[in-house]
């Protein structure tokens, strides 16, 4: 059963019947289901598939491919560069009876362009020279090295220069997509539950196989990452590692900004990461920025640099909680909760995973059908201690200004916050100069409780349930 992926499934469906070849490249970040949605969408229709080998020689490349092929090809041994192994391809292609297209996968590809293999030049000519020329050849390319897909395929400026015909950005689940997979496996959570474990593990299909029938929330958190054999203890390192070169530039990116809860400028990052500056840190940003860890995005009406701030959950659970921890065999994780480290931690992911689902704020304040932009906004001299995390600038002459609050029941405003959500609306106000309607918007997991400072003070109350609406 594929969940969710209704978007990308079409795209793979169209091509099939499309007048033309079609080169298709999927890329995304480790274990996100890249494979599954290939093999799920083309199930039975996929007439040659082949994986590259990590850190594999251009020997064990070749003779795996030679494996691929049917006996009749493979009589002679395995051929001795990519262009033979490209033409033995294309024989077989020939040699198919069907009608229908035939679709050929390559996964890991950016796995066998080693070095002075003359890989990337030799698939560009079977392209070019073999598959453009026909009309009944789907070729897909698929691969977790995103910054290699975007650099080396999508941006190619040689033999593959404009010639994908589409391409997929393979994304994590959303809450609501999390929510069906878990259904599917007859794991039963409220819908609380389910955005507790998508703080700490995200949205990655695979973590969320990982999950039992009759667990608790908390007793699967600590199973998969504070057991002495979790699962996902190592996972960070692995994850890392399979997909840069220099894997231990990321990590250190990653955990400068792993405690920092607006962000980092380049300068900052710099700074505490200790990369080399220059090309290193442009292409070590874009890398984890193209893999989905990281974004970057500039303050509302700020004249100054841009932000970076961590987006993927688990690598930002695993460094806040687990990394320097000792393995532990009875429950840990139920008894963190409710500390100040586990409030700091869950309040700023919640509302990371707010921003990730805007849409459905929007669609939840009757507001997808007016043109808006979303954006952070940051104080400065004297109101530099404001910050709005999530602001909807509307074209209908309102601003939301957006406070994201976990907690596991109503959420009450205090004397003392309302304080500072009306200093926080006057700062923005003063700061930006805007002279439209501001609109202080709640989402929460359980609502606001009433009392005199949410009558006087929230125009929006928008619930977690919102979040998992489709928009």
């Amino acid at each position: 059963m594929l969940i969710g992926r209704e978007e990308e499934r079409d795209i793979l469906l169209d091509a099939l019947s499309s007048g033309h070849s079609e080169l298709i490249a999927i890329y995304g970040r480790r274990r996100i289901g890249k494979t599954y949605l290939i093999r799920e969408v083309y199930a039975g229709k996929v007439d040659f598939e082949f994986s590259g080998m990590h850190r594999g020689t251009l020997r064990q490349q070749l003779k795996n491919f030679h494996l691929v092929l049917p006996a009749r090809l493979r009589k002679g041994g395995p051929p001795t560069d990519w262009l033979d192994a490209f033409a033995l391809l294309g024989r077989y292609i020939d040699g198919l009876r069907s009608k229908r297209k035939k679709v050929l996968f390559i996964d890991e590809f950016p796995w066998l362009d080693t070095h002075r293999s003359g890989f990337l030049a030799a698939f560009s000519h079977f392209w070019n020279g073999y598959c453009s020329k026909r009309k009944d050849i789907v070729v897909v390319i698929c691969g977790s090295a995103a910054s290699y897909m975007v650099q080396r395929v999508v941006n190619n400026k040689g033999g593959l220069h404009n010639r994908l015909t589409r391409r997929i950005r393979l994304a994590p689940f959303n809450l609501r997509e999390t929510e069906q997979m878990l259904q599917h496996r007859k794991v039963r959570f409220t819908r609380y539950d389910i955005i507790h474990l998508y703080m700490a593990l995200g949205g990655v299909p695979y973590y969320l196989q990982l999950l039992k029938r009759g667990e608790s929330m908390a007793q699967a958190v600590d199973r998969l990452c504070f057991q002495p054999q979790g699962f996902l203890r190592g996972e960070f390192h692995n994850v890392f590692a399979s997909l840069f070169d220099h894997a231990g530039n990321h990590e250190a990116i990653v955990r400068a900004l792993a405690g920092v809860r607006k962000g980092l400028t380049r300068t900052a990052i710099l700074r505490k990461s200790k990369v080399s500056s220059g090309g290193t840190l442009t292409k070590t940003l874009s890398e984890l920025e193209e893999s989905g860890f990281i974004e970057k995005y500039v303050p509302y009406d700020a004249k100054k640099d841009p932000l970076y701030r961590i987006t993927d959950e688990y690598t930002q659970f695993y460094l806040r909680h687990v990394e320097g921890g000792k393995p532990v065999r009875r429950a840990y994780w139920a008894k963190e909760m409710g500390t100040p480290a586990y409030r700091a931690w869950s309040g700023f992911t919640f509302e990371t995973i707010c921003m990730k689902h805007v849409e459905q704020i929007k669609a939840a304040l009757g507001i997808q059908g007016v043109r808006s932009t979303e954006g952070s906004w940051i104080g400065k001299g004297d109101e530099s201690g404001a910050q709005v995390d999530l602001l909807i600038d509307r074209d209908d002459n309102v601003i939301n200004l957006c406070e994201m609050k976990f907690a596991n029941g109503p959420f009450t405003i205090d004397k003392k916050y309302a304080k500072d959500l009306m200093a926080k609306s006057e700062a923005f106000r003063s700061s930006t100069r805007s002279r439209k309607s501001i609109f202080i918007t709640f989402v929460t997991t359980h609502g606001v409780a009433q009392n005199a400072y949410s009558s006087q003070l929230v125009q929006n109350d928008v619930r977690m349930e919102a979040l998992f609406e489709e928009y």
